[in-house]
């Protein structure tokens, strides 16, 4: 499955149930997995959530993005890179840092890839790729990727 021919309505319909379990205070039942991260729009200015699968690595966090630079997320981040992150519990402001180069990518999908294996080599298997992809093969997927570094600058109390 392409995710970056996925109509934008169908990824939108995605991103509802997280943000329930969030709202709900249930955010450390899926926050191993899923966080929320809100972006300023570069066009309207406004607040932006999305629900997005992601990694913590040595602090900071990181996301990558299945529709490469085409996703509004990512773009949003680009023009402004001042977010705000809502993982299990903890809320916070970062700087975010987008990544478009396949090896750091690959990187990413290695780590990935050994934390959840059956997850990650199902969606991978779903891109086209074999069950276990040589860094030859992540490499070259990665080259339609996008990823972005989320690091923590400030703990949030309250909204």
């Amino acid at each position: 499955m392409d995710f970056q021919r996925l109509p934008k309505w169908i990824l939108r319909l995605l991103k509802y149930p997280p943000r329930l379990v969030y709202a709900l205070g249930l955010g450390p039942l899926i926050g191993n997995l899923v966080l929320l991260l809100t972006t300023t729009g570069r066009k309207s200015g406004l607040k932006r959530v999305t629900a997005l699968q992601y990694e913590q690595i040595n602090g900071d966090f990181f996301i990558g993005s299945a529709r490469g630079t085409k996703a509004d997320w990512f773009r949003n981040i680009q023009a402004d890179p001042h977010v705000q992150v809502r993982v299990k519990s903890r809320r916070f402001q970062g700087v975010a840092e987008p990544i478009t180069d396949r090896e750091r990518i690959a990187d990413f999908l290695e780590v990935r890839l050994k934390r959840h294996p059956r997850m990650i080599g199902g969606m991978l298997r779903a891109e086209g790729l074999p069950p276990n992809p040589s860094r030859a093969q992540l490499a070259a997927h990665a080259e339609n990727l996008g990823m972005v570094r989320i690091s923590p600058t400030e703990e949030v109390v309250s909204e």
